[in-house]
């Protein structure tokens, strides 16, 4: 019942491909891989082979527990990059061969439900309005570790009124949010002061990706900080699963949980003080969600293609497509600098 309802025509012989998959809510042993029907398009959407994958901490908050709404079995995954095979019949900004990527799940829209096929398979499918052609001087890789992060970091400096020439304090500078933010806030909304925090073995990383001044914090307490700024951006809050308790040395948890929590008060009077986790970490922080949009993509391409934004995958990466289960085993440290990648899809 489940495979002819998902593909939309009874009784007809299912295509199926490869895919990771869960069908009950858990920690990452849930995940199996096995086989999950192809989509039947939409005439606005694009039916994608996937090249490349992201992972994100999304992805594991919606396994874990049912917080948004997804039928299971439910394939994960947000962002992809990929080349597409077919197109819907409204489709008119792609055509087949096109090399694209996308976060493909959008929450906004009309159901308001999640798609049951995420983007750890062989082919998806987008719809035509999320999706934005990838620059050429990038590679799949790298443009899949995009789109969710770049939405999420741009949505932050929204929210917060941002405006050229203010000053910004980024905290947790080294995730797959933070590193986009700190080169937004320098290229892209050319602050005038982008300061940011880390851990002592990040420091000239941060340093590296456009940020003024680096804070270590494991050294340095925020009341000592001189400064006071015109954007306060968390990119990192204070919520913990049980799995990052055990996995995380003591002290280095005390360090960020210190981290998040005191950062405020280097923020101006007033300053907006911005947050991108659910709750926020502190009664004063606004919450930032993101908007998914191709045309946010489409508005970083010379960035992209000069040079000036960057994709920053952890090094431990890319992973093997086999490799998924070790792969958010890794996400879910905490430990990683930049996105968690998939790469070697099934051709």
């Amino acid at each position: 019942m489940f495979l002819t309802n998902l593909m939309g025509i009874k009784d007809k012989p299912v295509e199926m491909q490869k895919a990771w998959l869960y069908e009950e809510h858990g920690p990452k042993e849930v995940l199996r891989l096995g086989e999950f029907p192809l989509p039947i398009l939409k005439h606005n959407q694009l039916l994608v082979q996937v090249r490349a994958a992201a992972l994100n901490p999304f992805d594991c908050k919606i396994r874990q527990r049912p917080i948004a709404p997804i039928e299971l079995p439910a394939v994960p995954g947000c962002d992809m990059a990929g080349v597409v095979v077919e197109k819907g019949s409204g489709v008119t900004k792609f055509d087949i061969g096109d090399e694209v990527y996308a976060n493909i799940q959008d929450s906004s829209s009309e159901d308001g439900k999640l798609k049951q096929l995420g983007t750890l398979a062989e082919y998806i499918a987008v719809e035509e309005n999320l999706a934005a052609k990838k620059p050429e001087n990038i590679s799949f890789e790298e443009a899949a570790s995009l789109p969710l992060a770049v939405q999420t970091a741009m949505e932050g400096f929204k929210t917060g009124g941002f405006k050229e020439g203010q000053t910004v304090f980024i905290v947790g500078g080294a995730g797959g949010v933070g590193t986009l933010a700190v080169q937004l806030a320098k290229h892209f909304y050319e602050a005038s002061l982008v300061v940011a925090t880390t851990s002592t073995a990040k420091v000239e990383f941060v340093k590296s990706l456009g940020a003024d001044r680096v804070v270590d914090y494991t050294k340095t307490r925020y009341e000592e900080l001189e400064d006071k700024f015109d954007l306060l951006y968390d990119t990192i809050g204070t919520i913990f699963t049980t799995f990052q308790f055990i996995c995380i040395l003591e002290e280095f948890l005390r360090a960020i949980l210190c981290d998040t929590e005191n950062s405020f008060v280097v923020a101006k009077d007033n300053a907006p003080i911005i947050d991108i986790t659910w709750p926020p970490s502190n009664p004063k922080a606004i919450y930032s969600g993101l908007t998914v949009s191709g045309d946010i993509l489409e508005k970083l391409r010379p960035y992209l293609e000069s040079g000036k934004l960057k994709a920053v995958i952890d090094p431990t990466g890319p992973y093997h497509f086999v490799d998924v289960v070790e792969a958010f085993r890794y996400l879910e440290t905490g430990r990683a600098r930049g996105k968690v990648v998939i790469s070697a899809f099934p051709s």
